[in-house]
């Protein structure tokens, strides 16, 4: 498979020489991300507005920053790029626009899962790095369904959440442990963008497992703890 075949929104996969002068200055995006953030400033309160800038500081990182074009390179990068986007952008927009009408709470996680898994089929994710409209609709799915989870996390009951984030967690590991343990490597696009970051595409797919394996599932374990930690504070200060 040719390199060229794959046009990937945030570019040809870079050199490593070139990574950090590697910047998305696309106008549209900085535009849209100029205007949330506006918005963000003007509309919420200040807790809500610091949660709500602090997430789009992570989509900058995500979208503007070099991880984008090293994205284009290096499947662990975009595993990376993923769980910005769902473990750190998701919550932190769901923090800043809290409601109590969240929906059902099997309903979203079923949601985010199917979302996640579907992209990471090996003829989803080449679709999105084929074509702009296919890799927009993958990141803001992505997102999207994630926030929507986040939320009905957040206006759950404690036991309810912590769950439903425990079965997130593992959800997130069984797809680290698909990839870690694959034999072949599985994404087309990145078949000739690996080595020159000293990487074989099946060494990047076993990081990019591991990353999701590890880390990314103990985003919903932190979570889980945190719910749990306030849970039983009550019961702590009676007994003290």
């Amino acid at each position: 498979m040719e390199q060229d075949v794959w046009t990937p929104y945030c570019g040809a996969a870079p050199k490593p020489s070139d990574l950090w002068t590697s910047w998305n200055l696309d106008p549209v995006l900085l535009a849209v991300l100029a205007a949330a953030t506006l918005a963000i400033i003007l509309r919420l309160r200040a807790r809500e507005r610091a949660f709500g800038i602090a997430a789009m500081g992570v989509l900058a990182i995500s979208f503007v920053s070099p991880l984008c074009a090293l994205s284009s390179a290096l499947f662990s990068a975009r595993t990376v790029h993923h769980v910005l986007l769902v473990g750190a952008a998701a919550p932190l927009l769901a923090c800043a626009t809290p409601t109590r009408r969240a929906g059902p709470l099997a309903l979203m996680l079923a949601l985010q899962t199917a979302v996640l898994w579907g992209w990471h089929a090996p003829a989803a994710y080449g679709a999105a790095l084929s074509d702009d409209l296919t890799y927009w609709l993958m990141q803001l799915s992505l997102l999207g369904a994630s926030v929507l989870f986040w939320r009905s996390v957040a206006a759950a009951s404690a036991p309810a959440s912590i769950g439903v984030l425990l079965a997130a967690m593992i959800a997130m590991g069984l797809l680290g442990a698909v990839l870690t343990f694959a034999d072949l490597p599985l994404y087309a696009p990145h078949l000739l963008t690996t080595t020159a970051f000293g990487l074989t595409p099946l060494e990047d797919q076993q990081t990019a497992g591991l990353l999701m394996w590890a880390p990314a599932s103990a985003i919903y374990l932190i979570a889980a703890l945190l719910r749990l930690n306030r849970l039983l504070a009550p019961a702590k200060v009676m007994a003290a």
